[in-house]
């Protein structure tokens, strides 16, 4: 198993904390902070994928005016995830 607690930039949420296992299935996550319901969307939703099948649905999503998301800010967690 691989777990990483990472710290957000540009977003409302705080931190994403983040279990795989080692064929890199997602198993849990969880954010801090941010838009609860959303968040417990998305959380629902990638937990089981694999994270390379994520990170192509989810990398580069912005939030209005901003350059990020919490979505891209997962990507950038899975992205360090994956390294370890």
């Amino acid at each position: 198993m691989k777990h990483i607690e990472y710290k957000t930039e540009g977003t409302c949420s705080q931190m994403i904390e983040v279990t795989a296992d080692d064929n890199d299935v997602i198993q849990d996550v969880s954010f801090i902070g941010g838009c609860d319901g959303n968040l417990q969307g998305i959380c629902r939703l990638v937990t089981g994928q694999k994270i390379d099948d994520v990170i192509s649905h989810l990398d580069g999503i912005r939030c209005g005016m901003k350059r990020t998301s919490c979505p891209d800010q997962l990507c950038r967690a899975l992205e360090q995830l994956k390294q370890k």
